[in-house]
């Protein structure tokens, strides 16, 4: 639980010292890394998100669904069977940027160089 605490004191630092520095504005999308995964289940591609090339959410889920692809964020299970985010956007329009960027990566043609 410490370190849980620790890091989340280190991100609001983080984030504060970025609005000091620069004022409020949104944060972008610098980075979209996926890995896809050769499965017969709902679970897609694994995604890596970089924001502001300073500030990474990994395992990010790209789940198929009866309605189409979404993503899943990174969960923790609790001791009573629940999931619960670890990490994840406070309001719609930044879960849909999130979503959309990791969606364009996982529907783009695969080159020789991401193949390997």
């Amino acid at each position: 639980m410490k370190n849980s605490i620790n890091v989340h004191k280190i991100i609001y630092v983080q984030i504060f010292l970025k609005l000091k520095e620069g004022g409020a504005r949104k944060m972008q999308i610098t980075d979209v890394r996926l890995r896809k995964v050769n499965s017969e289940n709902r679970m897609k591609a694994v995604a890596s998100v970089t924001f502001d090339n300073e500030f990474a959410v990994h395992d990010i889920k790209v789940i198929e669904s009866q309605n189409g692809l979404f993503i899943a964020m990174p969960s923790r299970k609790t001791p009573n069977g629940e999931f619960k985010d670890i990490a994840h956007p406070i309001n719609a329009e930044t879960r849909e940027k999130i979503q959309k960027a990791i969606l364009e990566a996982y529907e783009a043609p695969e080159t020789e160089e991401s193949a390997e």
